[in-house]
């Protein structure tokens, strides 16, 4: 079923429709992605009154949907030629079988009214329909960098290795479909997903040197380290803070949207993403360390090759920044993170030189 907004800016000649969004700023991008999202509730059976309210923007635009009743859901647009429809319905299947095998909580995606979980909604300003999905709300608090964190992290560890021994073992559908996370669509120079870190906030030539430098000598570590089948395999990629609820004792993982083929350890470095310089993380990830170690071992050579990870992710982020300048984690991050890079880049040639 398709919801379909009524035509208010056809051309007067014509009747066509006019499909200029991506001619717009971002501020005039805003209520049209809210005009798609009120219009996409109505492919669900939700109760009459729902409102609803945007939460983030990155790569997607997520929104509170709330009924008079106090019943919330999680409503996800997909951004514009990220993903594919076959990409999306990967994760999906991914996510619905880590919950129902008990390995971790994750969201609960709501069917519509056609019994499809991923529904194609248009909008008269959009050239071509959109890719949202529906889950249910998830109840607990996203933590926070100040928090006393060793224990949430040491829960995050043995959760992560639950799903890595789980992706291990699970038979995907023949037509499951994801982006690979390595070097060269990390940091490479031939179109890595999230851009070029030479264009981070802020590079000049002192900064672009440096960065080089450490990206060369990450590119040969991980070349040596290898893609072996215990080593590299679907992962989450984007375990960061933001991405985890506290509920109670118990560690939930949301957002799946970045989830691919990559390196295990990786999944060690996300999530201290955007907090890499901060004093007590090497402190969590020994706690994520120590809650691996629960439920998988956790050899020399992956343990001593995660900070090579945080570096590769701390890049990685400089890029994302750069790229998409106009979201607002973007502009709260922005040049001051580049310049924070410096020092942890510094270490590590130091290190590993």
């Amino acid at each position: 079923m398709f919801a379909v907004l009524r035509n208010e800016h056809a051309d007067e000649k014509t009747g066509s429709a006019v499909t200029d969004f991506d001619a717009l700023t971002h501020d005039q991008q805003l209520p049209v992605l809210l005009e798609l999202a009120v219009a996409s509730t109505r492919n669900y059976d939700l109760p009459d009154g729902v409102s609803v309210k945007m939460v983030n923007l990155s790569e997607n635009a997520t929104y509170k949907v709330e009924a008079p009743d106090g019943r919330r859901w999680a409503l996800r647009i997909h951004r514009d030629g990220y993903h594919s429809k076959t990409a999306i319905a990967s994760e999906l299947a991914w996510l619905i079988d880590l919950r129902q095998t008990g390995v971790v909580m994750t969201p609960t995606p709501v069917k519509g009214r056609d019994g499809e979980l991923i529904q194609q909604v248009t909008h008269p300003r959009m050239p071509r329909p959109r890719n949202v999905v529906l889950f249910e709300w998830e109840a607990g608090v996203e933590p926070g960098i100040g928090e006393d964190l060793s224990e949430p992290f040491e829960v995050l560890g043995e959760v992560t290795a639950r799903m890595h021994m789980h992706t291990r073992q699970w038979q995907r559908p023949a037509w499951f479909s994801r982006f690979t996370w390595d070097f060269d669509t990390s940091l490479g120079d031939n179109n890595p997903h999230w851009g070029q870190w030479r264009d981070g906030m802020g590079i000049d030539a002192a900064t672009e040197d440096l960065f080089g430098r450490t990206v060369d000598l990450i590119g040969k570590r991980l070349s040596a380290y290898g893609k072996a089948p215990d080593r590299f395999g679907l992962i989450h990629c984007d375990l960061r803070l933001a991405n985890l609820l506290i509920d109670g004792k118990a560690v939930k993982v949301i957002d799946f949207d970045d989830c691919g083929f990559g390196w295990y350890m990786y999944d060690a470095a996300t999530p201290v993403s955007f907090y890499e310089h901060e004093p007590q993380v090497p402190g969590l990830i020994e706690s994520w360390k120590a809650g691996y170690r629960k439920v998988l071992d956790l050899p020399k050579a992956d343990e001593d090759e995660i900070p090579t990870f945080v570096m590769l992710r701390r890049l990685l982020l400089v890029a994302w920044i750069g790229s998409h300048s106009e979201t607002d984690l973007a502009k709260s991050m922005g040049l001051p993170y580049t310049e924070g890079t410096v020092g942890l880049c510094e270490g590590y040639l130091k290190r590993f030189s």
